[in-house]
């Protein structure tokens, strides 16, 4: 569970064995009970527990990624003779 902010409703995050997550909004408390039951999972506060280390690690694996594919574009530009954007 994630607490409301003054930029984000109050919202759950799903997160699978291996960090694939999803995280939707519920509308309060009463929300997250309900997601509980339905699915039969625990539910932890963010705040108290923190993110899961697979989550932490899927998103820093997709954060170098994508920098490793930026900064292959920008060098075949480079190698063409484009001008930077």
């Amino acid at each position: 569970m994630e607490p409301e902010t003054v930029v984000n409703e109050m919202s759950v995050v799903l997160v699978d064995e291996n960090g694939d997550f999803t995280r939707r909004r519920i509308g309060g408390p009463k929300g997250i009970d309900a997601v509980s039951k339905l699915l039969g999972v625990p539910v932890y506060d963010v705040e108290e527990t923190g993110y899961p280390q697979r989550m932490r690690e899927r998103i820093e694996r997709e954060r170098l990624l994508r920098k490793r594919e930026e900064q292959r574009q920008r060098r075949e530009k480079f190698e063409r003779g484009e001008l930077p954007d």
